[in-house]
């Protein structure tokens, strides 16, 4: 493991919870409410919340979008829990802002909001934050892509791959976040897409999907077909990526990173598909937040913040098998044994 100029916390690290969970909370209901349930991520997510629930013997009812960005369904899903009764939510936000005025009428009606993966918009309109270091996350596979290009980094011609128009929170901190890692002026750190820097092609949405990933990925070829940096909000979108390059014989030529660590994900870093992903742990978010809830249906007590965060930091790591100085990682190995999906 190199000596890192960004630490980078392992997810075994944040099963020191500062709460502890009661053993049993029958009679006590929560909701998980996740972008879509096809992404392995928040498949993963559902099953930590799951099996945390039957162990707790609290009742859980999991809603989803039907694509990532589907604010609707996440509407009409926080009023289901409303009126079913349910003790506390747990929400992976398709969209940060719009949101908040249904956690508000969540709240007032006595509910637990924790959100997890994506802080809300503003962050402090959730009770909690169960989630990856986003911001840690792009800054790892920013300072690893600058320092595997050397030299040529100065004059890298980077295109991103990031979610939605909408550009909630987790889109917004991972893309400012490799900026920041590679050496950009990010200008404002919490608006994508009014950098200045001549090394930057484009940016373009992808729906955190493979199709998303290929579309984006052919438009931004358009911009400059000699583009040779991709940065990804997710790793499906970076197989999409990738297979719009394989198609115009370019899959050599360009430098993908990206974020999530599904097995999938470390798999594709294997084969050289990826060149560095930063991995988080959906698991640990989902499960932590229903010990959370639990507690709070006992007595009242809401998580508290990762020391020096505004949010319960569960860890990020990066993933290569082509590890540079200054940037701490782990190899695909041991990625392997972490991974999800």
């Amino acid at each position: 493991m190199k000596k890192t100029i960004v630490s980078a916390a392992l997810g075994a690290l944040a099963l020191g919870v500062v709460f502890a969970a009661p053993a049993q909370a029958q009679g006590v209901s929560a909701c998980l409410i996740t972008k879509t349930d096809t992404n392995p991520f928040f498949v993963k997510m559902k099953e930590g919340a799951q099996a945390k629930a039957a162990e707790l013997g609290i009742e859980l009812k999991a809603y989803a979008g039907k694509v990532d960005g589907d604010h609707d369904s996440q509407v009409a899903a926080i009023e289901s829990c409303i009126a079913d009764g349910a003790k506390g939510i747990l929400i992976a936000a398709s969209d940060t802002k719009a949101i908040v005025d249904q956690v508000k009428k969540a709240q007032d009606a006595g509910l637990l909001v924790i959100a997890l993966d994506t802080p809300l918009d503003p962050p402090g309109s959730a009770d909690a934050t169960f989630a990856t270091d986003n911001l840690q996350a792009g800054k790892l596979i920013g300072a690893w892509a600058a320092a595997t290009l050397g030299d040529k980094a100065k004059d890298a011609k980077i295109g991103f791959l990031n979610l939605t128009p909408s550009q909630p929170t987790v889109d917004v901190l991972r893309n400012q976040g490799f900026m920041m890692g590679f050496g950009i002026d990010t200008k404002d750190a919490a608006v994508i897409g009014d950098e200045d820097d001549a090394r930057i092609v484009g940016n373009d949405v992808t729906n955190g999907n493979e199709e998303g990933g290929r579309t984006a990925m052919e438009n931004l070829l358009q911009k400059d077909p000699d583009i040779n940096v991709i940065h990804t909000i997710n790793e499906p979108a970076a197989v999409g990526a990738y297979e719009a390059l394989k198609a115009v014989g370019k899959e050599k030529d360009v430098l993908i990173v990206s974020v999530d660590g599904g097995c999938p994900g470390v798999k594709s870093v294997a084969e050289g598909v990826i060149g560095a992903t930063s991995q988080q742990y959906p698991l640990l978010m989902a499960s932590l937040g229903i010990e959370a809830i639990a507690q709070f249906a006992k007595d009242g007590t809401k998580p508290q913040p990762t020391e020096g965060k505004d949010f319960f930091d569960t860890g990020v790591a990066l993933v290569t098998d082509k590890a540079v100085d200054g940037v701490e990682s782990i190899d695909v190995k041991t990625g392997t044994e972490k991974c999800w999906g």
